[in-house]
């Protein structure tokens, strides 16, 4: 995994959002891995755990990100997500 210390704090949480579109997709999965395989999310529990993970205050950026990388789907609706563990493991 690519070095992400300059975007975060000493806990590990996001405090920055990288320039760089390779750094981004970094971040995101970094943020996806937080998530728990074979486990569906409700959008307040994505959001719980995207708000425990980062402290620069766009959640809605990062929840966008991971689902536009593939990182997490969701149902069209919006009623839950889930990890995407193809997509995970094939970085």
């Amino acid at each position: 995994m690519m070095n992400l210390t300059n975007f975060m704090d000493e806990s590990g949480r996001i405090t920055a959002w990288p320039k760089k579109h390779e750094k981004k997709r970094a971040v995101l999965l970094y943020l996806a891995e937080k998530f728990e395989a074979d486990r569906r999310y409700t959008e307040r529990e994505v959001n719980d755990v995207i708000t425990q993970w980062h402290t620069f205050g766009d959640l809605f950026l990062l929840r966008r990100g991971m689902i536009e990388e593939k990182y997490l789907c969701r149902t069209r609706d919006g009623s839950a997500y889930w990890r995407n563990p193809e997509a995970i493991s094939e970085e």
